[in-house]
């Protein structure tokens, strides 16, 4: 099968990469620079040199290959609504371009936050909110299923983590810790976050474009939820500095997400590709020193 794949050179873009020339598949990933076009090249795949805005090659990519994975977005807030607004017009374009081919198109997109409840694959993702800034692309992404085009979402959770991760939410969460001089929670630090294992949500993205069928929701979730009272303690361990309740109001969007009770489960996407996380736990990626040392 031939991928193509925005954001390949991304976190979870290398390690979708990895798995699917593992498995002899043919895998094209789009760079905007040499960089990017390095990392992509490293893993065994095809650079094609463009960014998320080149519309007509994006689309003439797809149309070459089998499925097409959309994992590339640009979080600028100064400019956030115009990214989401060339995402769908791009998704629209894929969809006029691929429509009645029964090709895979799959996105990347985040678990739903239902305060006190755990988020299953059939909840929606609500707009508002730091979890549904791209809720509008992920409603054209499905809609693609009813032109005849086999989409759907992946659904990742607040942390996806693994040795090498320095931009992800917990490498984010250990810098304004640091900042703060208080490994951070709020509350009693019951909340919980749902996590995953980079390989295991590398390995989940892949049978998703090999198997999963038209309309899917996936979520790529290894832990339900793990309470961050637990990860500010293992961060202290690790760093020295003192465990502390913080006030969320002080740190806006961020505040949001750290004191949101948002665990979320994955039983319905492991019974219907029969994917097991086998991967480290998040709290064993913190004990180990990946994003403190």
């Amino acid at each position: 099968m031939r991928v193509f794949i925005t954001g390949a050179s991304g976190w979870i873009g290398r390690a979708l990469t990895a798995e699917l020339v593992e498995a002899g598949h043919d895998v094209v990933g789009l760079a905007r620079s040499d960089r990017s076009a390095a990392t992509i090249t490293a893993r065994g795949a095809t650079a094609v040199r463009g960014d998320i805005a080149d519309h007509e090659l994006i689309v003439e990519q797809a149309a070459q290959a089998d499925a097409t994975a959309h994992l590339a977005f640009t979080l600028d807030f100064d400019e956030f609504e115009r990214t989401v607004d060339n995402e769908l017009a791009l998704v629209e374009r894929l969809g006029r371009a691929l429509e009645g081919s029964g090709k895979a198109v799959f996105a990347a997109s985040g678990t739903p936050i239902l305060e006190g409840k755990v988020a299953t694959e059939t909840d929606f993702l609500l707009p508002e909110g730091p979890a549904g800034t791209r809720a509008r692309t992920a409603d054209a992404v499905l809609g693609l299923a009813e032109r005849g085009i086999r989409s759907g979402l992946v659904r990742m959770p607040r942390s996806v983590h693994g040795e090498g991760d320095r931009n992800g939410l917990i490498a984010s969460l250990v810098a304004l810790d640091r900042q703060l001089g208080t490994a951070a929670y709020v509350g009693d630090g019951a909340n919980r976050w749902p996590a995953v294992h980079i390989s295991d949500a590398g390995r989940l993205f892949r049978l998703a474009l090999e198997h999963a069928p038209a309309g899917s929701v996936l979520h790529a979730v290894g832990e339900e939820g793990v309470p961050m009272r637990a990860v500010a303690d293992a961060v202290a361990a690790r760093t020295g500095l003192p465990a502390g309740p913080v006030d969320p109001d002080a740190l806006g969007v961020f505040g949001t997400l750290l004191g949101g009770d948002q665990p979320a489960s994955s039983q319905h996407t492991r019974d219907l590709l029969g994917w097991t996380p086998t991967g480290p736990t998040l709290l064993e990626d913190l004990e180990a020193g990946y994003y403190t040392d």
